[in-house]
């Protein structure tokens, strides 16, 4: 892997190597072992292919070849099972420099007196080699690495689709048994909201790395942009610390909510409910975080399509085109009708409060000091959201 060679220091590389043998096993037995974490790599890695590495590398260089296609494709085909096996690349990339230091200190204790210039240029051939092997290696390392990554991403994503369609899974812990169906969302980070698609990207491994945490599995879920599902094994509520590993990664706009499946077959239902909580709660005007149904239940009643829907929706048609009316009434009826805490929430004069409230009233003719008419305006509001496409 060298340009051609002075007699002097072809000569020196052709003393030095009958140690070849010898020295790439004191290499795989000894030298690398002051590396952390190379003791607890399979012993046929270490004392086999690590050598025979060593080994083919070592002749390659002292027998002074000249680059060839396939030099660098041993090393790059060795790096891309290093990878698959799981191989730190900062061990991977060790194990080069020691070896080379290794092969340099071999030749210096071979070297004659008088070969000072010979042993200078074998250096510097050494350093050239070890850079493009060093190159070559990483390269291939981070290839098959990121290959490996997108399988396993498909994989899951494939395995997470499957069990929300309902889909029969043949293999893991929820192909038969309880779930815990998650729905995120996700109200500060979507495209349309200034984030780039590869901050997207970015954050959705972050929060996929966020619940993996938090439920100390490998958890299947389809999650973009706008948030998705999550399915967990077993019943279990979502851990306490859920919550703040999410903010970490997504910001303080997540909302979680979390519904039981009783098994495989009842992953879609559980995925509908969990949605339509989180949905409910933010239609409500409830702060992003957990919601649990316990939470929203008069409301999610509320909010079921039946006969009078559309009858109930349209109450609120004398509003259109006046969107502060309609957050002024979501809002009131989310502060339990308390006009002061309505007024901070939209940092507004109490008095204008009880202006917007008072034309709300006048062009719905829906007084809201009756608890009938107060039901029917929060089941317009929710049925309203529905028909917006919220649940889209």
């Amino acid at each position: 892997m060298v340009h051609e060679r002075s007699a002097a220091a072809a000569a020196l590389a052709a003393r030095c190597e009958p140690r070849v043998n010898e020295l790439a096993r004191r290499m795989a037995g000894d030298v690398f072992e002051q590396l952390r974490g190379y003791a607890e790599l399979p012993a046929d890695v270490r004392d086999m292919e690590i050598a025979a590495t060593a080994r083919h590398g070592m002749r390659l260089f002292l027998r002074g070849s000249r680059p060839r296609p396939d030099a660098l494709e041993y090393f790059q085909e060795r790096a891309a099972q290093r990878a698959e096996e799981g191989m730190p690349l900062h061990l991977l990339l060790r194990a080069y420099t020691l070896g080379a230091k290794e092969l340099f200190r071999a030749l210096r204790e071979t070297a004659r007196p008088g070969e000072r210039d010979a042993l200078a240029e074998l250096a510097d051939a050494l350093f050239t080699a070890s850079d493009q092997v060093v190159g070559a290696v990483t390269e291939s390392y981070l290839d098959e690495q990121a290959a490996l990554a997108a399988e396993h991403h498909e994989r899951r994503r494939s395995r997470a689709r499957a069990l929300l369609d309902g889909r029969p899974v043949t293999d893991g812990p929820i192909a038969d048994g309880p779930a815990l169906v998650l729905w995120l969302r996700f109200d500060n980070w979507a495209p349309g909201k200034g984030s780039s698609p590869v901050a997207v990207r970015r954050q959705v491994r972050r929060v996929q790395a966020a619940l993996d945490r938090s439920f100390d599995t490998d958890v299947p879920a389809l999650l973009d942009a706008d948030g998705g599902h999550a399915v967990v094994p077993g019943t279990a509520e979502p851990p306490g610390q859920i919550l703040e590993l999410l903010h970490r990664t997504a910001g303080p706009g997540v909302r979680l909510a979390a519904a039981g499946a009783t098994g495989a077959g009842d992953i879609p239902r559980a995925a509908r409910l969990a949605r339509e909580v989180v949905r409910v709660a933010a239609a409500c005007g409830r702060e992003p975080g957990l919601h649990r149904l316990d939470d929203v239940l008069l409301e999610y009643h509320l909010s079921r399509p039946s006969a009078g829907s559309d009858r109930i929706a349209g109450l609120l048609d004398p509003l259109a085109g006046r969107p502060e009316l309609v957050e002024t009434l979501r809002t009131h009826l989310e502060q339990r009708q308390d006009r002061r805490a309505t007024a901070r929430r939209l940092s507004l004069h109490p008095n204008s409060v009880d202006h917007r409230l008072a034309r709300v009233q006048e062009l719905t003719g829906l007084d809201l000091g009756d608890p009938r008419n107060t039901a029917l305006v929060l089941a317009a509001l929710l049925l309203r959201e529905t028909d917006a496409g919220v649940m889209e």
